[in-house]
């Protein structure tokens, strides 16, 4: 089973910035489609932050993050392990919530599925 582990995470205040970071920890992985971002405030639904896929030929933002948030993505130098990133500038309180790194994974036996990180609390705050 693929889990996801993100890092990053913390207070800051209005207008400053935050890098979160997710790798996969454990889990065989053929092929990863797509990786990105989601968040949720509270009382709010999930929403999309930020998609990229592998190549970072199709990028996806939120209306409400463009120009300010920017996904990025790594591969080890022996091809093993993928990392992604989230650099957030220009921080909003209304930017706070729980961060959730997600991944659309080819595993094992060709098995396609959605995977979820436990989140990472962001808290925007004077």
């Amino acid at each position: 089973q693929v889990q996801l582990v993100e890092s990053g995470g913390g207070l800051v205040q209005p207008g400053g910035s935050l890098r979160l970071a997710c790798a996969p920890s454990s889990g065989y992985i053929f092929e990863i489609k797509l990786m990105g971002w989601y968040r949720q405030a509270p009382g709010e639904e999930r929403e999309l932050v930020a998609t990229t896929t592998p190549s970072g030929s199709t990028v996806n933002y939120g209306d409400s993050v463009k120009g300010r948030f920017t996904i990025s993505s790594a591969v080890s130098s022996d091809n093993t392990k993928t990392a992604w990133y989230l650099k957030m500038n220009s921080l909003r309180t209304e930017d706070t919530g729980v961060y959730y790194c997600y991944a659309d994974i080819i595993g094992l036996r060709w098995s396609r599925d959605n995977y979820w990180g436990r989140g990472t609390q962001v808290t925007i705050s004077s």
